[in-house]
């Protein structure tokens, strides 16, 4: 049997000496507050017409952390619903924090608004995908209640 030993580099703080953060939900007209964006946050650049029509589309939702006007930290989620009896539920597109703010559960807090959104949606479950060696995403996965399980995706290029 092959043991892994995860060691975390950065520790993490102690409440005390954590920042102020502030988890929001995003609403049409807050396209300005993507003028400050912290590295990492995101994978690509943005479009303001593209950001708008984001913000503008039913089903699409995005929360975000901001400390000192600038966003360090994503969770987008889009309501799924299907043509038959099956139940709606939210899928979690992304989610991401800055390095400098990792492991002050920053990432849980966004995951729980977006929980909380999803509910008051009429969602009944939520699904994200992730790589099968993702460490960090498996703890918050599983610190938030889930259970991991095998999971395939294909790519189709249209």
């Amino acid at each position: 049997m092959h043991k892994v030993n995860v060691v975390y580099e950065k520790r993490a703080l102690d409440p005390a000496d954590r920042p102020e953060v502030e988890i929001r939900q995003l609403s049409p007209g807050d396209e300005d507050l993507f003028d400050h964006v912290a590295d990492g946050v995101f994978d690509h650049g943005f479009d303001k017409g593209v950001l708008v029509a984001y913000l503008n589309s039913p089903g699409h939702h995005l929360i975000v952390a901001m400390h000192d006007g600038e966003i360090i930290g994503q969770v987008a989620g889009v309501v799924h619903r299907h043509p038959d009896l099956r139940p709606t539920e939210m899928y979690i597109d992304e989610v991401a924090v800055a390095d400098q703010f990792l492991r002050q559960g920053i990432a849980r807090r966004m995951l729980d608004a977006m929980f909380d959104l999803a509910k008051s949606l009429g969602c009944v479950d939520a699904w994200v995908g992730t790589e099968l060696d993702n460490v960090a995403a498996d703890a918050l996965y599983t610190s938030a209640g889930s259970q991991s399980g095998m999971f395939r995706m294909y790519v189709f290029k249209l």
